[in-house]
């Protein structure tokens, strides 16, 4: 196949991330990621896996990780969703994206297997399903000496909980997302999270609400894991701007520099060197300076990245309350601006009230708009949730031109709210 028929034969698969309606206890299970990595020779079971779930910040820290042991000189998988531009940027080796012409070889020898498979069979893999068995295969071929993998939703059934001994698993920080799926507490969404927790392993834990740590704790007990918590066993201490000392539980990192903004990242970065830190316990020692390295020059786009200055234009995917009141502080925080102007759009399923109820107070001036995919909320619905004055557009391409021809050298623009929307604009300006 070509590349173009590679992208159209996987998009013809069911893709969960962009349908609203779905029962995730029932339609997700783990039998059919089981099945179809069998019939491909059960690859994940040949990888040294580190895996990562949470609410938010677990892209950030598998990136970290994974940017970590790059510097220590080993070959790194890293499986992460959703992509903001390309299919190729949920695998990559050492930064590197997976090539079309690797993913259509891949494809061209799953495609076989699946197609043996009738199409309304229980059997038959979810579009997740099938990229993560896709990561697997691609990782094992390449030799990967370690690989990361970030859960796609919840945990428990989450297509990459197939891994049956992660080296240790990370959980950041919980909170309130896609609560008709996962529950409608942080107690039972930590539950679901926490269901990467396997036998005799290591677990590293960011802060948690009470009630979602009790959990993390319950589950770490109940199957003989060692327990590191941010916080607790491993400390931190924000010096000035992106700088911050770490106290780990094996070694004490002083002024290090992470290439993230926000407070939010030295909780990320702090959870990552737990990480690394546990590789410990296999006589795998990752030596300062690959943890000082690596968190200088990690890179995870769309997450407060600066895409142009005068004025600045500023992407954040923040997308549920927790999120955006992490993206207002760091905004406050480490930039300086006359005035904000918010670019905002969000998706049906996500928490539209949380986020403008931390976003809008903050924000000069209010653009809202909508991602071109099924699940983003029509900017009208939006504008039911703020009170003060805003345009509406239903394009993000119109509604970056709105900001642009509105702002002033020294404004900021603040495009939030969706990862859609985000890839959407990245897309956009990359192109112009």
């Amino acid at each position: 196949m070509s590349y173009p028929e590679t992208i159209k034969y996987l998009e013809s698969f069911v893709n969960y991330e962009k349908v609203l309606s779905f029962d995730y206890k029932e339609s997700l299970k783990l039998q059919r990621i089981k099945s179809l990595s069998a019939q491909l020779g059960n690859p994940h079971l040949d990888l040294k896996c580190i895996h990562i779930s949470g609410t938010k910040g677990k892209g950030s820290t598998s990136a970290m990780v994974a940017s970590i042991l790059k510097e220590a000189g080993y070959r790194v998988g890293l499986y992460t969703s959703p992509h903001l531009i390309s299919f190729r940027e949920r695998i990559r080796i050492n930064d590197e994206l997976i090539t079309e012409e690797e993913l259509d070889r891949l494809v061209g020898v799953m495609r076989p297997v699946i197609d043996r498979i009738d199409k309304e069979d229980e059997a038959y893999p979810t579009f997740f399903e099938a990229y993560t068995a896709l990561a697997f295969m691609y990782f094992k071929q390449k030799k990967t000496d370690f690989c990361i993998f970030e859960v796609g939703m919840g945990g428990r059934l989450d297509a990459t909980n197939i891994i049956e001994r992660p080296l240790c698993c990370g959980i950041t920080g919980i909170s309130l997302e896609h609560t008709q799926k996962l529950g409608n507490t942080v107690a039972e969404i930590a539950a679901e999270k926490a269901g990467i927790i396997k036998d005799l392993s290591i677990c590293v834990s960011s802060p948690q609400e009470p009630s979602a740590m009790e959990v993390i704790r319950k589950a770490c007990k109940a199957k003989n894991n060692t327990l590191y918590e941010v916080g607790r066993d491993i400390r931190f201490k924000k010096e000035e701007n992106r700088r911050f000392s770490v106290e780990a539980v094996f070694r004490k990192y002083p002024h290090l520099e992470v290439g993230l903004i926000g407070y939010h990242q030295f909780i990320n970065a702090s959870t990552a060197i737990g990480l690394v830190e546990s590789l410990r316990f296999y006589d795998i020692m990752i030596k300062p300076d690959a943890v000082i390295k690596g968190l200088k020059n990690v890179k995870w786009p769309g997450r407060l990245e600066i895409l142009k200055r005068k004025p600045l234009l500023v992407l954040d995917g923040a997308q549920n309350r927790a999120s955006a009141q992490a993206l207002r502080l760091a905004i406050q925080d480490y930039f300086n601006y006359k005035r904000l102007i918010l670019v905002l759009g969000i998706s049906k399923d996500k928490d539209i009230k949380g986020i403008c109820d931390e976003l809008a107070p903050v924000s000069d001036e209010i653009i809202l708009t909508r991602a071109d995919v099924p699940r983003a909320e029509e900017p009208a619905v939006l504008a039911n949730f703020i009170k003060k004055h805003n345009r509406v557009t239903s394009s993000s391409k119109e509604a970056i031109e709105m900001a642009e021809a509105s702002a002033g050298n020294s404004d900021l623009i603040l495009v939030a709210g969706s990862l859609f929307l985000v890839g959407e604009v990245l897309k956009n300006e990359t192109k112009s």
